[in-house]
């Protein structure tokens, strides 16, 4: 079982981490622009997670399904909620394409960006958000493919996908300039266009990522949409939707959180919003263990399921969960000792450098517990428990973190470090709230004690 839990969980991890330090790679190379353009990338990016975690939930509910029915040996029921999951891109892919570009010189304003910064913000947007359709391709498209077992093919797209980012960014951010390799003087191209150069290179990316993983799927051997109907089918669609429904009402609520969140954090200022920037592209790496296994965690026991296999499921968890917190002891003390040096790699402004670090020593003590609240939601995502996961997200994320944010910065005048702790103490009621979970065996749908949750 280790094995197989490592076979899913790598490539996911590798593709992960690949996207991260393309992030890491993004981030130094705009803020070497300087604080306000760092700043101005990183105001409007948690309206990215709103729309991608929204995205994603849909994904959500055709894993479940796709997983449950490979488990149960149902092959054909598989393919047609694939054909399904074409329809529901197309659809979402052109809608998100028509809001994002129609309030691209909004969210700024919404964002309480600073006003000398609004102009560069709004267009860095627009261009991010111009390929919506691939976008939204290469986040279901993936999903299918991994709750079919194969997490291979998302992984070497994500790599071809961050190479094609990094060089485009290394062409179109800076201008044409002198660079020194081993001994030779090398004069490279460079269209010089900074901020602008940064958001053409990422869209350009998303767009080949789109078409590849589109491809890669219609070919698949095992859940190629070929030969199915593509018009609407209720009797896929519902049960779908009906495990995507409150997992999407989760992640718009909870993105909705982040981007209050990061309004609220924007208002202390271009230092706080760029250190707050830094610090979670830094804390992003460091996830990484904990959502690849989330991601096995959640197709295995989607295939459990559908077996009716209790006692797998049983040892799944027996299997993951110590798992889980060895790697987030070790991933969240990786990033305790080494958070300055981490900050030094994107910016130059001690009083930056300074806040990041603060900020990241605090969360690193909190990673172990946050890998088990993600361990356990993987496992009922699979199962296509996505109500209890819901209510737990909202409650920790709006009464906890935004409350208590808003008390400390908007009320108290209190600082980022304050912000920070709020948004700890939101994580460490999920660890309490999914042990409870947990221990009553509400995450397991085949268990004899618990017949709903």
């Amino acid at each position: 079982m280790l094995m197989t839990i490592l076979a899913l969980a790598w490539p996911t991890m590798l593709e992960q981490f690949m996207q991260t330090a393309v992030q890491y790679i993004d981030t130094a190379m705009v803020g070497s622009l300087g604080t306000r353009a760092m700043a101005a990338v990183g105001s409007t990016g948690t309206v990215n997670w709103l729309i991608g975690s929204t995205i994603s939930a849909v994904g959500v509910g055709f894993l479940a399904y796709i997983a449950k029915a490979f488990g149960a040996g149902e092959e054909t029921a598989a393919k047609r909620a694939v054909s399904q999951a074409v329809l529901i891109t197309l659809i979402l892919g052109i809608f998100f394409t028509a809001v994002t570009v129609s309030l691209s010189g909004m969210v700024p304003v919404w964002m309480q960006v600073d006003v000398n910064i609004r102009e560069m913000a709004s267009q860095y947007f627009l261009i991010l958000y111009l390929p919506m359709l691939p976008r939204t391709a290469s986040i279901i498209f993936g999903t299918v493919l991994r709750s079919a077992g194969d997490t291979k093919s998302p992984m070497k797209i994500g790599v071809l996908v961050n190479l094609i980012n990094v060089v485009l960014n290394f062409l179109l951010i800076y201008p044409a300039r002198e660079i020194s390799l081993f001994s030779l003087r090398l004069q490279v191209w460079g269209a010089g266009l900074g901020v602008i150069g940064a958001a053409a290179a990422s869209a350009i990316a998303f767009t080949a990522g789109g078409i590849c993983i589109t491809y890669v799927l219609w070919k698949h051997p095992v859940v190629s949409p070929r030969g199915q109907g593509f018009s609407p089918d209720m009797q896929i669609l519902r049960p779908c939707l009906k495990v995507a429904f409150p997992n999407m009402l989760q992640r718009f609520g909870t993105s909705l959180g982040y981007v209050a969140f990061a309004a609220m954090i924007n208002s202390l200022g271009e230092t706080s919003t760029a250190a707050h920037t830094i610090a979670n592209t830094v804390e992003s790496a460091f996830y990484i263990p904990g959502y690849g296994m989330q991601t096995a965690a959640a197709t295995l026991a989607g295939n459990a399921y559908g077996a009716r296999d209790g006692r797998r499921m049983k040892d799944l968890a027996s299997v993951f969960i110590p798992l889980e917190m060895i790697l987030m002891i070790c991933s969240g003390a990786c990033l305790f000792f080494t958070a300055p040096g981490l900050m030094r790699l994107f910016s130059a402004s001690d009083e930056v450098i300074r806040l990041g670090t603060s900020v990241l020593r605090m969360v690193a003590v909190s990673e172990p517990f946050y890998g088990f609240s993600i361990i356990i939601e993987g496992f009922m995502m699979g199962v296509g428990r996505t109500k209890t996961p819901f209510v737990y997200n909202i409650t920790g994320m709006w009464l906890v973190r935004i409350v208590g944010t808003f008390i400390c910065t908007q009320l108290l005048g209190l600082g980022l470090i304050f912000a920070w702790a709020c948004m700890i103490a939101h994580n460490l009621l999920l660890f309490v709230l999914f042990f409870i979970c947990y221990v009553r065996g509400v995450w397991n749908p085949l268990s004899t004690s618990v017949q709903t949750g």
